[in-house]
């Protein structure tokens, strides 16, 4: 069941030309369209279905630098100045709270592994550090359990996924951005080997640009252009409960789940390492790009063959743009909730803290998320073809870390400075296997 979002006002009129358009309503895309209409650059949204319906709007609520790898903390940290000030700046709540984080340690192996992340962390003056098991108490009151230790980001912070993205697109409009909903981008015109325009179910829209931000949506896009995206898309699913008195602000994850409060006084709750990756074909044509992260992470996600193998594999890669495409007869991915991960979070989340467990389940979901071989997204112009631009693979991370990727995006559309360093997340990496030799380095 999809957990409801925030509507806009969507336009209606669709124009013949633009700046740049944006593929895709997520938090990537309206934080780009935003970004972009600051600069006064014309942008046209298009989003198939409705605004933040699909991850963006699915996903736990967190906004963390907390143990990103290395390469995503500058991007992180961006991110959070953003989230600081967003609902002043798009003037509307987007339920932002900076209540902090903590990761809980079982054992002294988790211990030393936040620690490990902590000495790599320190050149970029994160605030973070780890507790003694008497602090966890402090900061997390009420647990029925003894904690190792845990470590704490009292900066990182929360936000509502239902609200976000509306709120963020209807700034975009107010800057001067046109948003669609229910109209999908079929594909791209080009003249003289560049980007020249997008065919959308309404007409065509002539730009300069064109940003791609479809999530899980994405590599079949850019498949369709003869470009390569290696992302999979993983199976995510998340419960929220009625509200409840009492029980813990800030967000925390151990044991086995991780919850946020939300603004309604429920909590978002999630099986942590209960992801679950589909056998589709694309599983084998990506297998030895992804042979790493799966062996690495084998503890922290369920492979599983089913309908979405014969689903994926009966789906066109390339179709006409003069007729209706799958984007059209799947406006919304809505898939079904791993239900037995979601009965045992809840159950440890009960058990772990005693004053919310008369709790109750209100409605829980499923997402897909776009997972790239290293997990690191792709925000970058693509070299293949002028005009062309990726920002997708955010690998779960990207509601936490999308203003700032959304803010980078439009700086590199722009050729203005860029606000963090783009590198890590260029396009090329995949095709000239510098990747690899990024991830070892990372792990350091």
């Amino acid at each position: 069941m999809a957990p409801p979002m925030m509507s806009i006002k969507p336009d209606q009129e669709l124009p013949h030309r633009t700046s740049v358009v944006v593929i895709g309503g997520g938090i990537v895309g309206t934080s780009t369209a935003l970004f972009l209409a600051e600069k006064g650059i014309p942008v046209v949204l298009c989003e198939k279905g409705q605004i933040g319906a699909e991850q963006s709007g699915r996903n736990w609520g967190w906004t963390r630098v907390m143990g990103r790898d290395v390469r995503e903390i500058p991007l992180g940290m961006e991110s959070l100045r953003l989230w600081r000030r967003m609902n002043t700046m798009v003037g509307a709540e987007t339920g932002f709270r900076q209540t902090g984080i903590v990761y809980l340690c079982q054992t002294q192996a988790d211990v030393d592994r936040h620690l490990a992340w902590l000495e790599k962390a320190r050149p970029y003056q994160v605030e973070s550090r780890m507790l003694t098991p008497d602090q966890v108490d402090e900061v997390l009151p009420g647990s029925s359990r003894r904690w190792a230790g845990g470590l704490h980001t009292p900066t990182d912070g929360r936000g509502e996924p239902q609200m976000a993205a509306p709120a963020i697109a209807t700034a975009a409009q107010q800057r001067g951005a046109k948003v669609f909903t229910d109209c999908a981008v079929r594909g791209l015109e080009t003249k003289a080997g560049r980007v020249s325009g997008v065919v959308t179910e309404r007409g065509t829209v002539a730009c300069d640009s064109v940003v791609l931000a479809g999530g899980a949506w994405s590599r079949l896009f850019a498949g369709s252009l003869g470009i390569h995206n290696p992302s999979l898309n993983m199976l995510g699913s998340v419960m929220r409960t009625n509200p409840i008195d009492g029980g813990p602000e800030v967000a925390a994850s151990g044991a086995g789940f991780a919850f946020r409060k939300r603004l309604d006084g429920g909590y978002n709750v999630s099986m942590r390492n209960s992801s679950i990756a589909d056998i589709t074909p694309d599983s084998f044509k990506l297998f030895f790009q992804f042979a790493p992260h799966l062996w690495t992470s084998r503890k922290e996600m369920n492979v599983r063959f089913g309908a979405r193998f014969f689903e994926e594999l009966m789906r066109p890669t390339r179709w006409s743009l003069d007729q209706k495409t799958v984007f059209e007869t799947i406006r919304t991915l809505d898939p079904k909730p791993n239900a037995a991960a979601q009965r045992a979070a809840r159950d440890l989340f009960a058990k772990t803290f005693p004053a919310i467990s008369a709790m109750t389940i209100a409605e829980t979901w499923g997402g897909l998320i776009d997972v790239t071989p290293d997990v690191i997204p792709i925000i970058s112009a693509v070299e293949k073809l002028p005009g062309f631009h990726l920002a997708t693979g955010f690998s779960g991370h990207g509601f936490g870390i999308g203003p700032g990727a959304g803010k980078l995006m439009a700086d590199l559309v722009a050729g203005d400075t860029p606000a963090v360093d783009p590198t890590p997340y260029r396009h090329s990496r995949f095709l000239d296997g510098t990747w690899r030799q990024d991830r070892q380095m990372a792990m350091l």
